[in-house]
């Protein structure tokens, strides 16, 4: 009496293509590493990166073969990652560029605060703080 586990016995040939592409795909980050792509180098680094994943997860991890419910789990968690990583890289290409921000640093600003503190006050002042 025979019963199936419902394991996936991956060809050697499948296993020994991903494992070059996987190579490939990595020879092909060092080689992108030592070019100048400007602001593509973050997308084209996490493409290449989230394509290896790929790889690994469906091949070596078996989630091709697997129940779909574990790949729409993986598929949930990997868009977030992406919204994540998306706002996250927004805020930073645009840190700085509010209009409420001032000049100097913070040191700048209490050394000013302290020398407001010890100056004498004008005559206006002191005229309108009477009752």
């Amino acid at each position: 009496m025979s019963h199936d586990s419902g394991h996936h016995i991956i060809p050697v040939k499948m296993l020994y293509a991903v494992i070059g592409i996987l190579v490939f795909l990595t020879v092909l980050t060092v080689a992108l590493a030592q070019v100048e792509l400007g602001v593509f180098e973050v997308p084209v680094a996490l493409a290449i990166a989230l394509t290896k994943a790929g790889f690994v997860v469906m091949i070596f991890m078996a989630l091709k073969w697997d129940n779909r419910v574990n790949a729409t789990i993986l598929a949930v968690g990997g868009l977030f990652v992406v919204v994540f990583i998306t706002f996250i890289l927004l805020d930073t290409e645009y840190r700085g560029d509010l209009s409420n921000t001032t000049e100097g640093t913070i040191m700048d600003q209490q050394r000013a605060d302290q020398a407001m503190e010890g100056r004498e006050p004008e005559r206006a002042d002191i005229q309108f703080n009477r009752q």
